[in-house]
């Protein structure tokens, strides 16, 4: 199998990918047929990333994949440090691929004296050289407004709908946003699913305290019903377990989570272990690691859906389809 794609004589597609999720990346370029095209990359005693190609990338189509996963700043510094590598060596067009962006849940001031450090992130892999930018399920997006650029955004949605509709009878089931403001996130989980009942759940969060929310009562019928919570990322799974509790005390008959990015942070699996949800269903935009994962976790794979993407970028194909949320 050849490191690079070719289209014609002229356009080469390689992937690069750094160190913090190499998996995915190798699912992709095996999606492609292709295989990762060889980096050297260590640490120095310091802490400082050094990174070389070991063949040329003159002229190339350059996609470079890296999740950005534990520990977060040395992910994202690696792939910029990627991506000005490739400027230097003549790459023809580099794409900055990050299934999780980082920092996407500070896309405001919510306060005054805070950073908007959703753009301060499309500004560095900007300045570092990217042309481009491709991402999975953005906390918000308003985020592709932030790079100078294009901005694929990939929605995991069809691949998470149609996994929970195969198992449920959708006449029985309610999406349940976990709060109001993803509630046009349920209505195109209910469109996929062929209009099935929405709810939400209203809740409070204090902007000072990080990762804590106060669940508060339930807005919609759930009585009997099968639900599935939606959301974006579970990261320490304290919403998650509470909005849980709060639809069997409305009297659901089951409960499923479905979110792209497993962050699983502190106590998240053991919460979601320990509470009465009967799947969660994830993505694997992340690394899972082993003491997180449980009997009840199944994971995706996002790898087909970001191959197809690179394929039509690479190719300058259309790929509306791939990020207005239709397979």
């Amino acid at each position: 199998m050849s490191n690079e794609l070719r289209l014609g004589s002229e356009k080469r597609l390689r992937i690069f990918t750094g160190r913090g999720y190499p998996e995915l990346a190798e699912e992709v370029a095996a999606e492609l047929g292709v295989t990762i095209t060889p980096t050297s990359a260590y640490d120095f005693a310091n802490g400082e990333i050094f990174v070389r190609f070991e063949e040329s990338v003159r002229g190339c189509d350059a996609f470079v994949i890296q999740s950005h996963c534990e520990p977060v700043n040395k992910q994202i510094m690696e792939q910029l440090i990627m991506v000005d590598a490739l400027k230097r060596a003549s790459a023809k067009r580099i794409t900055v691929i990050a299934p999780f962006y980082a920092y996407a849940r500070q896309d405001k001031k919510h306060r005054g004296r805070e950073p908007i450090s959703a753009r301060l992130m499309a500004d560095l892999f900007k300045t570092a050289g990217a042309d481009r930018l491709m991402t999975v399920d953005l906390h918000s997006s308003q985020i592709q407004g932030f790079f100078d650029g294009p901005v694929d955004h990939l929605f995991a949605l069809p691949l998470l709908a149609n996994y929970v509709g195969s198992k449920v009878d959708r006449k029985r089931l309610t999406v349940v946003s976990p709060d109001s403001g993803r509630v046009r996130v349920a209505e195109r989980w209910s469109d996929i699913l062929g209009g099935t009942q929405i709810a939400f759940i209203h809740k409070t969060r204090d902007s000072r305290v990080p990762n804590e929310a106060i669940t508060g009562r339930v807005v919609g019928e759930v009585e009997g019903q099968t639900c599935v919570v939606i959301d974006d990322m579970i990261d320490t799974g304290g919403t998650i377990a509470k909005a849980v509790d709060a639809l069997y005390n409305a009297g659901a008959k089951d409960v499923i989570v479905a979110a792209t990015h497993p962050v699983f942070s502190g106590p998240a699996a053991e919460r979601l272990m320990n509470s009465k949800v009967s799947e969660v269903v994830v993505a694997n935009t992340l690394p899972i690691p082993e003491e997180n994962r449980f009997p009840n976790l199944t994971v995706l794979s996002i790898a087909p859906l970001i191959a197809r993407a690179i394929k039509e970028v690479f190719e300058d194909g259309s790929v509306t389809s791939l990020f207005d949320g239709h397979s």
